[in-house]
């Protein structure tokens, strides 16, 4: 007969045991969702790299034959990563500064400037990168490009929205920094008519001397999405196996710490003639 009081296998029903039930499957199912999405993020990034790669391999052409210049600012979202030439002046009166942007672990500035082509019309230019001061004068002063006309080769990027509770810029007014590259809010500010798209800048001739520094091309790599799902999996893995074996082996403890009840005081006191057995009569030897 087992010596594990069966009251002890019910533990597992104790209120404090069900929060803990509770707990151990919502975590179980939340780590495991995180890890389904960062694998959804690990295919947007590979389909990403894989529009990159097919775009930027498309002969460069100069933008006037690539983008049409009254097209509006959210139907161009297809031509983003092609390669443009473009040609004519840049308008250093009129550079933005893009905050909160970094390279290499810098903090900084992407520069905009507006080259003025010679048709008449302007495209914004993303220049680069300025590192941060608490000046944007100073910023915008030292990044002021040379006189004179260039002609350069970017890639044509689409115009930024703000995402979920991102930073929003003042409606009104001539900025010198904004949040990110709204073409909308740029042009309510600029006399020129602008580009539907903006460059970021890759090669110049005559060269840039200076600040801003140039971008590198956007990475395409698969990023940590990998690993991450794989950590969140495991995180799942150890609540869904690890707390049964707790149970189990907790259920074992209870069991050998909780001595049977001593049934006999149920059956009541013992009758005295009961208990007492009487000892055989002894017989004389002669």
């Amino acid at each position: 007969m087992s010596d594990v009081d069966p009251r002890s296998r019910r533990f597992w029903l104790q209120p404090r045991w069900l929060v803990g039930h509770v707990v151990v499957i919502v975590l179980v199912v939340a780590f495991t969702n995180f890890g389904f999405w960062q694998l959804r993020r690990l295919d947007e990034r590979r389909q990403d790299n894989a529009v990159i790669a097919a775009r930027s391999s498309v002969p460069v052409q100069p933008v006037d034959e690539v983008v049409v210049a009254d097209a509006g600012f959210d139907d161009v979202g297809d031509l983003a990563y092609r390669r443009v030439t473009a040609r004519g002046t840049y308008d250093s009166d009129a550079s933005v500064l893009v905050r909160a942007r970094a390279l290499e672990g810098r903090p900084g500035f992407h520069v905009l400037t507006p080259l003025v082509l010679e048709g008449g019309g302007a495209v914004m230019v993303n220049r680069g990168f300025a590192p941060f001061t608490s000046d944007a004068a100073e910023v915008l002063a030292a990044t002021r490009t040379a006189p004179g006309e260039v002609e350069l080769t970017g890639l044509v990027l689409a115009t930024q929205e703000r995402q979920g509770i991102g930073p929003t810029d003042p409606p009104d007014g001539t900025l010198t920094e904004v949040a990110r590259v709204d073409l909308a809010r740029l042009q309510q500010q600029y006399g020129r008519s602008l580009y539907p798209v903006y460059l970021q800048l890759q090669d110049q001739f005559p060269p840039p001397n200076g600040l801003p520094t140039v971008l590198p091309a956007p990475e395409q790599t698969e990023g940590s999405h990998l690993s991450y799902a794989g950590q969140w999996f495991l995180f799942a893995a150890v609540g869904a196996i690890g707390w049964p074996i707790l149970l189990r082996r907790t259920a074992k403890e209870t069991g050998r710490a909780t001595p049977l009840p001593d049934h006999r005081d149920e059956l009541g006191p013992v009758a005295e003639d009961e208990a007492t057995v009487p000892e055989p009569e002894r017989v004389p030897q002669h």
